[in-house]
């Protein structure tokens, strides 16, 4: 970093709004909602969804509630082209759903965007042209003049390739974006925007859509609030305008930016779910829509079944879910503090039917979005790592490593899945112990011992093998490397120590070692095995053997 004063980076210039309106408003209604997963999500993932995959995920989007979906830029590559394809000739787009493509102001990409949306009911066509001084500077080397009649030209050019798609039935919305609005002045946003409008000439029933994006979030959230109040208030044909929100989150206060600027009079949010999206991500759909729940507004969007969404989001899209994120993490409702832990019972008790929801620490009830309070304390015991490894660690003293902990949560839920249920506390500790402490199966240990100790380990080992007794011989640096060296020389397959922790388990006399170990076969499989002893030498040994019988099996 530049030592202090530092002349690297200028602060973000003011917007001149003295009578500005919006920290004196209140939210009263939820916006309109376009999920752009399909497209800004899914072009920021490092392995982009397939064409069935986009197909479930769209369908998950209908589900939810969603009424704007931006399914692609068919323009821009074929499996674009052929995922829009697909949901029009397959019939899979309900009546009451607006897909919506992207596509630069340019008239090859118009036409071919055009092909792909033939036959297709209710149509919001994306033009979008960068505007700022600097995409005008580096980028096009283009006046303010040129940038305009760039997208005015679009827009007439659309107007004129789309009337036989509209003549066959289909309705087509215009939403057009000045890519970069909040870095762009904003005399020039204004400027664009309404020669724009005056091209497409909306009308009651067809409103034009003008999304000024925060496509790098530069500024405080005040200061994105005041340039939509500008322009809310400036444009001349606003009663025929929906005003659209795209924020992103560079700054981390994405969600913020959203909030202030629906504040500030915009109508529409574009974002996607968990915030999915270009470097730190889009605005994240789920958490706006929530907090308005929390404060009495229902989002018109159904995620009660958040759990279910999540895993959807997770498979298609290969990202995971921080566990700390508002509202869908596996940790978002648990309390880690003992005082924490115990008010948010006493509250949850004390909590009447019917009345506000008043419980400490819980600020929407788990139940609403499908969750419940054995959750809040489990709710990882059928979905995730994070709690497992919390009820195993306080209420049974192990620690598990990290991949350990990732391995046995998928367990614990699909045990839990096949009986329908949450598991109990000492429900998750016994599948454990049978799985990874008790593990029998072609290997057996009888008796160990170490029969040579220097700069080398020699052991002899008496085991069961596939149900005969043999004992091994073996030599290394340590008594694990030296068992490791006594297995090679029987028929079971080669293995190499991956990874190996320990640690104690208890206190005092009746204290135990625990140990867990991390083999990899030679097709490149690993194994956990755990082992439990009051030597710490033979907990490692049992573990080693607990990993070869999961092996084996």
């Amino acid at each position: 970093m530049q030592p202090p004063p530092v002349t690297k980076y200028r602060p973000f210039p003011q917007v001149d709004l003295p009578d500005r309106q919006w920290p004196n408003r209140s939210l009263t209604s939820a916006p309109i909602w376009c999920s752009v997963d399909l497209r800004d999500g899914n072009q920021a993932l490092a392995q982009p969804m397939s064409v069935e995959e986009k197909l479930e995920y769209f369908e998950m989007l209908v589900g939810i509630g969603f009424k704007e979906i931006e399914i692609g830029f068919p323009s821009a590559s074929q499996i674009e082209f052929d995922f829009c394809r697909r949901l029009i000739e397959e019939n899979l787009i309900p009546s009451d759903v607006s897909i919506q493509i992207l596509c630069q102001c340019r008239e090859d990409l118009i036409v071919r965007s055009l092909e792909a949306l033939r036959g297709a009911r209710s149509i919001i066509f994306h033009l979008y042209n960068s505007t700022s001084p600097k995409q005008r500077e580096y980028v096009f080397n283009s006046t303010r003049e040129q940038i305009v009649s760039i997208a005015t030209h679009a827009v007439s050019f659309l107007k004129e390739k789309m009337q036989p798609l509209v003549a066959e039935g289909s309705r087509i919305r215009l939403e057009y974006s000045p890519e970069s609005f909040t870095s762009t002045e904003l005399d020039f946003a204004l400027q664009i925007c309404e020669a724009v409008t005056d091209v497409w000439q909306p009308t009651p029933e067809n409103k034009i859509i003008l999304n000024v994006p925060a496509t790098v979030e530069y500024a405080t959230p005040n200061i994105h609030a005041d340039q939509i109040e500008w322009m809310s208030r400036h444009l001349t044909r606003r009663h025929l305008t929906t005003l659209s929100l795209h924020t992103h989150n560079d700054r981390g206060t994405g969600t913020a930016a959203t909030e202030l600027g629906l504040l500030a009079g915009a109508d529409r949010v574009e974002g996607t779910l968990f915030g999915v999206g270009e470097r730190t991500g889009n605005l994240d759909i789920v958490t706006v829509a929530l907090n308005l729940y929390t404060h009495g507004i229902h989002p018109h969007l159904d995620l009660s079944r958040l759990n279910a969404i999540r895993d959807v989001y997770e498979r298609c899209t290969r990202m995971e879910v921080h566990p700390r994120h508002p509202y869908a993490g596996d940790l978002a409702f648990t309390a880690f503090s003992g005082s924490h832990q115990d008010a948010i019972k006493k509250s949850w008790a004390r909590q009447a039917e019917g009345k506000p929801w008043d419980t400490l620490y819980i600020p929407i009830d788990p139940a609403d979005i499908g969750r419940s309070y054995k959750a809040i304390i489990r709710i990882n015991s059928q979905s995730g790592k994070g709690g497992v490894a919390y009820i195993l660690e306080t209420e049974f003293g192990y620690q598990l490593p990290k991949s350990l902990q990732k391995e046995l949560g998928r367990i614990v839920n699909a045990v839990s899945d096949e009986k329908g249920t949450e598991l109990e506390a000492e429900e998750i500790h016994a599948l454990f112990l049978k799985t990874y402490v008790l593990r029998e199966g072609a290997v057996s240990l009888r008796e160990f011992r170490a029969i040579e100790r220097g700069e080398q380990v020699t052991i002899e080992a008496d085991i069961v093998l596939q149900g005969q007794p043999v004992t091994v011989r073996g030599s290394g640096n340590g008594p694990i490397a030296a068992f490791v060296h006594a297995l090679s020389q029987t028929n079971i397959p080669p293995f190499e120590i991956q990874s190996y922790s320990e640690h104690s388990l208890g206190a005092g006399a009746d204290a135990r070692a625990v140990s867990y170990i991390e083999i990899k076969t030679a097709a490149a499989r690993t194994f956990f095995g755990v082992g439990s002893d009051t030597n710490i030498e033979l907990a490692s040994i049992h573990a080693i053997v607990s990993a070869l019988n999961r092996a084996l099996a």
